[in-house]
């Protein structure tokens, strides 16, 4: 086995535990009930199983919702709280995360300049945070598994403007395999596994 030493993770061009975050926007109930791209139970399993490889990895994670604050939302539904115990959660006003103080300082607080985004809609809260995000200079990744839109072309059409203006689309399985890069990264070996087949992903060890 002839592996390179490990490339520096924090200015790797590739996503690393040590250069990403994740954000975690609007996981709540109006909202998944909206999603007409994907069945409602697979969005909810994926957006989970983004979430426990972040937190398998170290990954630092921003937690937002929208109008909880206000009493016309409810708050991030359970299965995500659950993953989330001590997290805490930036609530807005703004459609735009990108447009709320909070949000954007507890973004730039992580010090990271990969930004792995899940949010609901695609069409909306996806997109809009994603742009601007980009436009400051940050490297933006869709998890394009764990969300969704009110429409399979709404959801598709986002995701085409956000890939035309430099968003980078990716996966559950290729996050898993781009963070833990060599199997000689035994620490992580047993979460990669057992996380991926959780989520019913077909997992070829010799790969």
């Amino acid at each position: 086995m002839t592996s390179f030493p490990r490339r520096d993770p924090a200015t790797d061009i590739l996503m690393t535990p040590e250069n990403t975050a994740l954000l975690v926007i609007d996981y709540q109930p109006t909202q998944i009930s909206s999603i007409e791209s994907m069945n409602h139970h697979t969005l909810i399993q994926n957006i989970s199983t983004t979430i426990k490889l972040a937190k398998a990895y170290s990954v630092p994670i921003v937690l937002s919702t929208v109008n909880v604050q206000s009493g016309r939302n409810k708050d991030t539904i359970p299965d995500i709280k659950q993953l989330l115990p001590d997290q805490p959660s930036i609530d807005r006003s703004s459609i735009n995360a990108w447009q709320d103080e909070q949000f954007v300082e507890a973004v730039k607080a992580t010090g990271r300049k990969k930004l792995l985004i899940a949010a609901l809609w695609t069409e909306a809260c996806l997109t809009f945070p994603t742009l601007d995000a980009l436009k400051e200079g940050y490297e933006v990744y869709p998890v394009v598994d764990a969300v969704g839109g009110t429409s399979l072309v709404s959801h598709e059409t986002a995701l085409r403007r956000v890939e035309q203006a430099g968003a980078q689309l990716t996966t559950n399985a290729q996050i898993a395999c781009e963070w833990q890069r060599d199997w000689n990264r035994t620490d992580t070996v047993p979460d990669f596994v057992k996380i991926l087949l959780e989520a019913g992903d077909f997992i070829n060890l010799g790969d």
